[in-house]
C-alpha cells in the first residue's frame, strides 16, 4: 500500500496563554483509505488542518506531504498540490450562487471543460444540489450547505480530501447522509483525513486512527482495534 505522510516534527503552530497548540507529532495516511482524527475539544485538531493547508504558518519545524517540505507554502499552492479542506462551520460565501460557490473550488483549474467535468462530478455526488444550483448558498438548509463545502473541496480533484467535523450542527436524520456519502466516497478509494466528534462512526468508517490530545499524537492504531480498546470507550465510545 503505497502511503500519503504528513509529518509535522518538533513544531510549534500556534500559542495560546502559552499552551502549545500542535507540537511534534506525525501522520501516515493509507492512500486510498479513510483516516480518523479524534480528540476533545481544544486538542489542536482544526489547528493541525489549518497549518496543514498553509492558513496557519509555522513558527519552527516542517511539514513534509509525500517527501517534499510544503511548510512555507501559501494555501492555493498547497491546494495545487492536491490538499483540499472542507472547513468547520459549512463555511460556505453566502451571497454566491451554490454553482460559484463551487466554482471557488476550482480557482487552479484553468482548462474550462475541465471545470465542467468536474463540477457535473459533483453534482452526481450531490444531487441535491443540482436544483438548487443557481440559489444564494446563504439561503441553503444546514445540511446542504455542509454539501456544498465538501463539493467545493472535491472540485480540484484532491488526493487528499481534509473534512473538518462534516457532521457538527446537523440533525440526526442529515448527519445519516453525511456518513453514507463518506461511506461511498470510502468504497471510491478517495485519500480521506477525518475530524468528527462523533468518534464511533469516524472509527466504524475508518480503516487507522489517530487520537490528538493537548497537540500530541496519543494512541493511533487500526481503526477497528481503537473501537475496542477500553480507554477509548469510556472517554470517546460512550462506554
Amino acid at each position: 500500500m503505497q502511503k500519503v505522510g504528513i509529518c509535522l516534527n518538533k513544531r510549534k503552530t500556534e500559542d495560546f496563554g502559552g499552551i502549545q497548540a500542535v507540537d511534534d507529532l506525525s501522520l501516515e495516511l493509507d492512500e486510498g483509505k479513510l483516516t480518523a482524527l479524534i480528540g476533545p475539544n481544544g486538542s489542536g485538531k482544526t489547528t493541525l488542518f489549518n497549518v496543514i493547508t498553509g492558513i496557519t504558518q509555522a513558527t519552527r519545524g516542517r511539514i513534509l506531504f509525500r517527501d517534499q517540505d510544503i511548510s512555507n507554502m501559501r494555501p492555493h499552492s498547497i491546494t495545487s498540490l492536491g490538499i483540499a479542506m472542507a472547513p468547520e462551520g459549512r463555511q460556505v460565501f453566502p451571497a454566491f450562487s451554490v454553482k460559484e460557490n463551487l466554482e471557488v473550488g476550482a480557482y487552479a483549474l484553468k482548462d474550462r471543460a475541465v471545470k465542467k467535468q468536474a463540477l457535473d462530478q459533483v453534482l452526481d455526488e450531490f444531487p441535491r444540489l443540482q436544483e438548487p444550483i443557481q440559489q444564494l448558498a446563504g439561503t441553503l438548509s444546514g445540511g446542504e450547505q455542509q454539501m456544498l463545502t465538501i463539493g467545493r473541496a472535491m472540485m480540484s480533484n484532491p488526493s487528499i480530501l481534509m473534512l473538518d467535523e462534516p457532521s457538527l450542527g446537523l440533525a440526526p436524520r442529515i448527519v445519516e447522509t453525511i456518513f453514507k456519502i463518506l461511506a461511498r466516497f470510502k468504497e471510491m478509494g478517495r485519500t480521506i483525513l477525518l475530524v468528527e466528534q462523533n468518534a464511533r462512526a469516524a472509527l466504524t468508517l475508518a480503516s487507522r486512527g489517530y487520537i490528538l490530545e493537548t497537540g500530541s499524537i496519543e494512541l493511533e492504531g487500526r481503526a477497528e482495534d481503537l473501537l475496542h480498546n477500553d480507554e477509548l470507550k469510556v472517554k470517546y465510545l460512550g462506554g
